[in-house]
């Protein structure tokens, strides 16, 4: 999914760094705003072999993290400075930072789109020097994946359902008739949970799946 910058064009993008809170440390200024960027997501899924059936039975496993491309240009010819003075703090973004012990999080922010996420990759091209072979123009190629702690996500699994919604993680030996016979009193509700967590074969339940579980009408 490719989005257009055309609209956003009288805002500049910019990276806010994150501490460890998640508040702001500091914030990196695009100096051109990127032509396009691509948002991609994905989910996993497996495929179980069942004896007499011709074909594998496919249940969703769990959801993918969205990606966001974009590619940023720099370039201080006119100032005669050196392009990897403006580089070096995006550089730093796939660093590991000595206060969290790993790369920071952070937030691309341009218009409507704000996406919390980490730096995956880096690609930096130079295409012009100066005559000491200083280098004044850069492109770089930025994949930012996106990062929700497991609070937050659960934290949106609660607004997109009703109050008395909860999720469980299936253990080892859990079965839709036990969960349904604990959460609603009655195993034979099962189907309920099966519908709302999209299971096509109620047999296979791995452990460490978080089900949904949604108020019976």
């Amino acid at each position: 999914m490719a989005g257009s910058a055309t609209s956003s064009k009288e805002k500049k993008a910019h990276i806010i760094v994150l501490n460890l809170q998640g508040k702001k440390k500091d914030v990196i200024p695009v100096c051109f705003n990127p032509a396009d960027y691509s948002l991609d997501k994905s989910n996993q899924y497996q495929d179980t072999s069942i004896p007499g059936l011709q074909s594998p039975v496919t249940q969703f496993v769990s959801g993918g993290a969205q990606t966001l491309t974009l590619e940023l240009f720099f370039d201080t010819y006119e100032k005669q400075k050196d392009v990897r003075e403006y580089t070096k703090k995006i550089d730093a973004l796939v660093n590991i930072d000595p206060d969290i012990h790993a790369p920071p999080v952070c937030k691309f922010v341009w218009g409507g789109l704000e996406f919390k996420a980490v730096v995956e990759k880096v690609t930096k091209k130079f295409t012009m020097f100066l005559s000491d072979g200083i280098p004044v123009r850069a492109t770089l190629n930025l994949t930012f994946k996106e990062y929700k702690t497991v609070e937050e996500q659960l934290q949106e699994i609660r607004r997109q359902s009703s109050d008395r919604t909860k999720v469980r993680t299936v253990h080892e030996g859990d079965s839709l008739w036990s969960i349904a016979a604990v959460e609603y009193g009655d195993q034979g509700e099962w189907r309920h949970i099966a519908r709302a967590n999209k299971i096509v074969n109620p047999r296979i339940l791995l452990p460490g799946t978080l089900l949904e579980i949604p108020p019976l009408e």
